[in-house]
């Protein structure tokens, strides 16, 4: 949850720098019409999949239509090499990129994408076989914003300011090894403690100061960002490494159970989908996807085939279907059995994440998509063209705007909140 205090600064000075030339009878009237028209919070995106860690945004009223010409844009900012995704959070959007081997953290107003501060560090670009930069997303909470580099940079920084409150690299200060396409998952803020994907099943860092927790070990890590659950009284994390997929205790990193979950060159980058008590995993390179049932402290298999291998963007299920890429194929599977309901070639290796009740795609050549999420038919409802280059990383909608990235590091920010007559 958002620190109070945090929230009521940050709307503070959105105030201050939107109103501080008025006279103080228009300030009063503005003030009063701003707190009237401000999107709650609970239409923030905060982290990596959003709010829920299921990449379904609760946001309701926005439009899923547009003018022949397509959505407006708002805005477009460059942010360097990368395919970190952005976090929204009281009116303010942060992400990552990398310009000439230097990474950079922003923080950009998310109403326009003026630069509210940065900070940057030594880190080379590393391609390899794609075009390198950072992999995973920020996450805000309770007034500070968390960052992890593919090399291993780990940064608390003050969310309002971008003051460092602490720092780590957990391959030069911990002697954990970087997986071959580096560090990929975003932090994950639990209770008290910090989580990364880093080691074979995770490691744990106080919140607060930095201090390490617990620790899993020193071999690589896979690519997905660790998944929080509750199943009767167990809170654990879920965290991919490279053979398995690991249930720990994310305060003392003990682990709960392992179901073995082995792909060609140890990637498993997407993450796992909860649906209650059961959970829906995938990964390329021919490994497929499986649906699992928890049950206290094992898990089986309900199902396994090949028809949904998520190379590296997450799927997600709404009602008693997933949709997901299938390498390069979006496809729609039967959530109960996993047979293929239908499929769609036209959006190459894109992402999509979910809102009331639809699909919102970005295909790989920057191609915007609204769909009905229906296990009828692919049904898309608006298509528009708003970036180039190549587009892996997923949409964000947030607070009416939804925000795209390519991996030049292009930004791009449309409108989709709903006009009134």
């Amino acid at each position: 949850m958002l620190n109070p205090e945090y929230a009521l600064a940050a709307r503070r000075r959105w105030f201050l720098a939107r109103f501080s030339v008025l006279p103080t009878a228009c300030i009063v009237a503005s003030i009063l019409c701003a707190f009237a028209a401000s999107p709650a919070a609970a239409n923030d995106w905060p982290r990596w999949r959003g709010s829920d860690f299921n990449g379904i945004s609760k946001e309701t009223g926005w439009s899923a239509s547009w003018p022949a010409e397509g959505p407006k844009q708002l805005w477009k900012s460059t942010i360097g090499i990368g395919f970190s995704s952005v976090a929204v959070s009281n009116g303010w959007l942060y992400t990552l990129g990398n310009q000439n081997g230097t990474e950079t953290i922003y923080c950009l107003d998310a109403s326009t994408g003026k630069e509210q501060w940065k900070h940057a560090y030594q880190c080379p670009v590393d391609p390899n076989l794609y075009e390198g930069g950072p992999n995973a997303t920020p996450t805000v909470d309770g007034g500070a914003v968390y960052s992890f580099s593919r090399k291993g940079h780990l940064f608390a920084l003050d969310a309002g300011t971008g003051k460092v409150l602490w720092s780590k690299n957990v391959r030069d200060d911990l002697g954990v090894k970087i997986p071959e396409w580096g560090f990929s998952g975003s932090p994950l803020a639990e209770g008290q403690v910090l989580v990364i994907n880093a080691g074979p099943a995770g490691m744990g860092f106080d919140k607060a100061t930095g201090k390490v927790l617990w620790s899993s070990g020193k071999e690589s890590a896979g690519y997905s960002s660790p998944v929080p659950f509750t199943q009767g009284s167990i809170r654990g994390v879920l965290l991919f490494s490279t053979r398995a997929l690991s249930a720990v205790n994310p305060e003392t990193g003990t682990i709960l159970w392992q179901h073995p979950w082995p792909t060609s060159y140890g990637v498993n980058a997407a993450d796992p989908v909860l649906i209650g008590d059961r959970i829906f995993i995938s990964s390329g390179y021919n490994q497929g996807c499986a649906l699992l049932q928890m049950s206290g402290r094992s898990v089986s298999v309900l199902w396994q085939n090949k028809n949904m291998r998520n190379h590296f963007n997450s799927s997600i299920a709404l009602g008693d279907s997933v949709y997901g890429f299938d390498e390069s194929e979006l496809k729609c599977l039967d959530l109960r059995t996993g047979t293929v309901r239908w499929a769609e070639r036209s959006l190459g290796k894109g992402s999509l994440i979910g809102a009331d009740g639809k699909l919102i795609l970005l295909g790989e050549k920057g191609q915007l998509i609204f769909a009905e999420a229906t296990a009828e038919a692919f049904k898309p409802l608006a298509r528009a063209q708003v970036l180039g280059g190549k587009c892996w990383t997923a949409p964000v909608l947030a607070n009416g705007r939804i925000y795209c990235r390519n991996a030049r590091g292009d930004l791009v920010c449309v409108d989709v909140t709903r006009k009134l007559n």
